[in-house]
């Protein structure tokens, strides 16, 4: 995918999602999570993928190895361009993963990037320390999971912005930083704890952003867009 803001079409149906995207050229990528495609299955990502949007399919998938690999290995056929897996589902189940991706890809067809969910940027150091009994900082928890996703030959993870420096300086510059949470600086928070604005990412060195609310619940999401674009790579 290229380096311009994923659009996250969190949407009841299809007919929202459409009339929301009727302001946008297929050049925009976008990101179909678990809301839109439990509503509209696979039907909503094929239609995308024919009107020549780029697809972030955000299922974040976790389960035993051999079930995620099978499931893999039919998300490889939608002809999408990013998929997810939980990392703290371990190594083992991110290699199936893997696995099934190479498998089910067509041949002659680029095999969909994978990255790994490290930590929910809804979550804090309180939930990782109370809640999912991790002694270490949510950060330390973060850079581990992306290590053990690149160690698994993933191509790079979902993480906040706040982690994004020292996973490049342990991963590499190549290593994707897929970061949600990204919100203008008058912005609301909503749900989300550790959110940063485009120009924050940027010099943090995420390789890619998504973003919501900022966009879909704008008054004019094209002009939004565009300020978030220009924000995004530095023209303004």
């Amino acid at each position: 995918m290229k380096n311009t803001p994923i659009i996250a079409l969190d949407f009841h149906s299809a007919e929202k999602t459409f009339e929301f995207l009727s302001a946008f050229d297929g050049d925009v990528h976008v990101k179909v999570g678990m809301q839109l495609y439990y509503k509209e299955g696979p039907a909503i990502v094929s239609r995308l993928k024919e009107l020549g949007y780029d697809v972030f399919l955000d299922l974040k998938l976790h389960d035993i190895p051999n079930t995620v690999k099978s499931a893999m290995e039919v998300l490889a056929g939608f002809g999408v361009d990013l998929v997810n897996v939980h990392a703290a589902g371990g190594k083992a189940m991110m290699e199936a993963a893997l696995e099934g991706l190479d498998k089910g890809t067509p041949s002659g067809h680029k095999r969909p990037a994978l990255i790994g969910v490290t930590q929910l940027t809804s979550t804090d150091d309180r939930q990782v320390r109370e809640e999912q009994l991790i002694n270490v900082a949510l950060r330390d928890s973060v850079l581990h999971y992306a290590q053990l996703t690149k160690s698994a030959g993933l191509d790079g993870v979902v993480c906040s912005v706040h982690e994004s420096a020292v996973i490049q300086e342990a991963c590499g510059t190549e290593f994707l930083k897929v970061t949600p949470g990204i919100r203008l600086s008058d912005g609301g928070v909503h749900d989300q704890k550790r959110i940063a604005t485009p120009e924050e990412a940027r010099l943090a060195g995420s390789t890619h952003i998504v973003v919501g609310r900022a966009i879909t619940g704008a008054v004019d999401p094209r002009a939004a867009y565009e300020e978030i674009n220009a924000l995004w790579k530095g023209l303004v």
